[in-house]
Order: structure tokens, then sequence, then C-alpha cells
């Protein structure tokens, strides 16, 4: 009897160790699939940026061209596009505005998390709505705000960075983020005892919860920097002049140049150097991801 129960029981390990075998190479492949899915975009970009404009419009190829030199040769050596300055004016403008966008919204969130006063909850509720309204929808009256204040103050609006960058004190889904997150890790006791050993209010945000919350920080810092890297539909309306073009406002001048000069080897390297930075923002607060993705997904 005992036997037949120990050989029962070595049965039932071994067919629940294949069905666990068997899910994880499942996952796998799954995963393998997705990440090749992602992956392969980016590699036929670095290909074609290899590859003259002839070659990429009547073959494709996986194999990379000797035309790398010759293409950053002729982007560089356009004069029409300033491309060196363009990729100034993109890195200012999102590392400006995710460094704003990041330290209001903590302000904001630690306000509402710590304090108690008449209309909180309805401020909240307000914030958290505006998350629904699209930005294409707010833009027109934006627009029509910063002609407003122009012709009124004096002070230049249009064709300058300022419509872009301060907007970004207000970003409502980067303080629902950190809202939730400090209601999981930041608890009113260590509040508490740091006004008692006489800490001011302004001190304890600094060097007490920016640190707690250095993982949410840095997930939402790359968030709101490739963001803003990527924008193009408001700096399109704004920004007029060449030397304040960004790289998305490039690459569709670019795209839409004479066809007699259209170069689609000008454009991939183009497009190489837009995502490299993102690469390297993301390699550079890539271990804080997971923890801070997670960290505020469970309360307690």
């Amino acid at each position: 009897m005992n036997q037949s129960l120990t050989v029962g029981r070595n049965i039932h390990h071994k067919s629940s160790k294949v069905g666990l075998n068997i899910h994880r190479t499942i996952c796998y492949i799954v995963l393998i699939i997705m990440a090749f899915c992602c992956l392969f975009p980016f590699y036929i970009m670095l290909v074609n940026c290899t590859r003259s404009n002839y070659e990429i419009q009547n073959t494709f190829s996986l194999a990379f061209g000797s035309f790398l030199v010759k293409n950053l040769q002729n982007l560089f050596n356009n004069e029409q596009y300033p491309i060196a300055q363009a990729t100034l004016n993109s890195a200012w403008i999102a590392l400006v505005c995710a460094c704003l966008t990041v330290y209001f919204s903590a302000l904001t969130a630690y306000a509402t998390h710590i304090y108690t006063f008449k209309g909180k909850k309805a401020i909240s509720t307000f914030i958290i709505a505006i998350m629904m309204i699209p930005t294409q929808v707010a833009a027109l009256g934006s627009i029509l705000m910063y002609y407003q204040i122009q012709k009124y103050t004096g002070i230049k609006m249009m064709d300058t960075f300022i419509p872009i960058v301060l907007p970004s004190i207000c970003a409502p889904v980067t303080y629902f983020y950190l809202k939730q997150y400090m209601d999981s890790v930041l608890p009113t006791e260590v509040i508490e005892a740091a006004r008692v050993d006489g800490s001011t209010e302004i001190g304890i945000f600094h060097k007490m919860v920016l640190p707690m919350i250095k993982p949410a920080l840095s997930v939402q810092f790359i968030f709101s920097f490739v963001g803003s890297w990527n924008n193009y539909f408001m700096p399109s309306m704004i920004l007029t002049s060449k030397k304040n073009w960004t790289l998305p406002i490039l690459i569709s001048q670019l795209k839409a140049s004479d066809p007699s000069t259209f170069d689609y080897g000008q454009i991939y390297c183009l497009m190489t150097i837009a995502v490299l930075p993102l690469i390297v923002v993301y390699f550079i607060f890539s271990r804080y991801i997971i923890k801070g993705l997670t960290s505020g997904a469970v309360k307690g």
C-alpha cells in the first residue's frame, strides 16, 4: 500500500514538473516573439542608415550596407536643416519638461497625501478628470491664450520654448501615479516624527520624501522625457523659425522636402539620432523601472 502511494506521488511530481516546464517553454517562446517584434524595426532602421536612397527604395535587405558615412555627411552638410541645433533644442525641452513635471507632480501629490484641508477630495478629483481631456482639444484655446498674453503684456510667447515647457508643471497622469505610490510607501508617522524633530515642511519634502520615492520619480522622469522628446503636435504649431525647431519637426520637414532631393538614407540617420538619447536615458534609469512600477501597485 505504501509502495503504491509512493509511486503515485512520484508520478504526480513528474507530471507537475513536466507541466511546469511546458508552461515555462511557452512563456519563453511568447516573450522571444514579442521581443523580436519590438526590436526588429530598430534593426531595420540601423540597417537602412547604412544603405543608399536607391537601395532603400528598390530592395529590402537585412545586411548592413556601406553608405553610413556618406549618409551622415549628406545629413550634416544639409544647410537647410540645422541638425545639431534641433538636437540641442529637443534635449533642452525634454530635460526641463521632465524635471518640472516630476518635481511639481511630486509636490502636489505630497500635499494631497499628507495634509487635510477643505476641498481636498474635490481638487484631487478635478486633477484626475483633466486626464480625460486630450491635448489636441485644448491646443487651440492654449494658442489663442498665448497670442493674447503676447498682445497685452508684450512678452513674446509664440516661437519660443515657454509655451512648451510651462504647461509641463501640470501633469495629471504623473500626479496620479505618484499619489498612488505615496499612499503605499509613505507613512504619515515618518512625517510626524520629522516634524517633532524640528524639520521644516519643505525640508521634509526634499530630504525625506523625494529620496523615499526615488524609484517612482525615475520611472516618471523617463516617461516624461520620452514624451517631450517625441512631442510634435504643440511644437509644430508654436515654433516657426528653424533655429527653434526640434527633431520631430526636422524629421517631418525632411520627409516633406523636394522629391528631387528626398533621401531615405538621411531620414533613417536622423531617426537613429533621435532614438539614441532615449536609449541612453533608459539605461541610466532602467534599474528603477521594475521597482518603481511594482512598488506602488499594492498597498500595505
